[in-house]
């Protein structure tokens, strides 16, 4: 015969087993690791080509120009740049949607400032997107060239008829103590404010999802699958960071 004791312990040992898959889930993180918050994508400046250009029925020629950081190797195809261009085919369904990239490796900010007005005249983009400070970081390049650099390219840019979109460093949070990337996310900070152009924050953005525990950047044993996922994650961000920034809703989408 069951006591009473041995009944009472058998009837808590079920509430904890049955209260332990609800606690697991409230401590997991959000199953939704794209998940941005809006003020990181939020933007003051505005994108007036890429606004022309849907609403008038005009192709949409976008250039990424960047680092390694930028790319995949020998997976293309699932790098940020191609899952931009997916998203804004998806998000842009009455637009003619092109994109090129034209990585740039270990190349610093004065070194690729003198080869866009060349860019832009062989490829015609009506925007660039110019991902760059992660070679200066590394090199701990002056940050007042770095500054400079960044100012003419923009300039350049701008006077070439292109509508611009800087993207800072990505977020390690291994090399944070190797690399010093404040004064670099500051500078681009300012050259975006200081010349009206957005600026897709792509080391909060990262660090966000680190933080969150979206993804472990500080792990190395997930390798190019991990990079696949932050890679599609940061794609599409950066669609809606265009879209929302040349200002197109629901009736210039569709």
């Amino acid at each position: 015969m069951t006591s009473p004791r041995t009944v009472l312990g058998l009837t808590l040992l079920a509430a904890l087993l049955a209260a332990a898959p609800a606690r697991a889930e409230e401590a997991a993180p959000p199953q939704q690791p794209c998940d941005v918050p809006a003020y990181l994508l939020a933007s003051d400046s505005s994108l007036p080509k890429v606004t022309e250009a849907v609403r008038g029925g005009q192709p949409l020629d976008v250039l990424v120009v960047g680092s390694r950081s930028s790319t995949i190797p020998q997976n293309e195809a699932s790098a940020y740049p191609a899952k931009l261009l997916a998203a804004l085919k998806e998000k842009l369904p009455a637009a003619t949607v092109n994109l090129s990239v034209e990585i740039q490796a270990k190349t610093t900010a004065e070194e690729t400032s003198g080869t866009l007005v060349k860019l832009v005249e062989a490829k015609k983009p009506t925007l660039v997107i110019w991902q760059t400070g992660t070679v200066d970081a590394m090199r701990s390049v002056d940050p007042d060239d770095f500054r400079t650099a960044v100012d003419d390219g923009v300039v350049a840019l701008r006077n070439a008829g292109t509508d611009v979109v800087l993207v800072n460093l990505q977020y390690s949070p291994r090399t944070e103590t190797m690399i010093s990337a404040p004064p670099y996310l500051d500078i681009l900070r300012a050259v975006a404010q200081q010349h009206d152009v957005p600026l897709f924050d792509r080391f909060a953005i990262m660090r966000q999802w680190n933080d969150a525990g979206y993804f472990d950047l500080f792990s190395t044993s997930h390798g190019v699958e991990l990079a696949k996922q932050v890679h599609a994650c940061l794609g599409s961000a950066l669609s809606k960071f265009v879209i929302d920034a040349a200002h197109l809703g629901p009736v210039q989408q569709n």
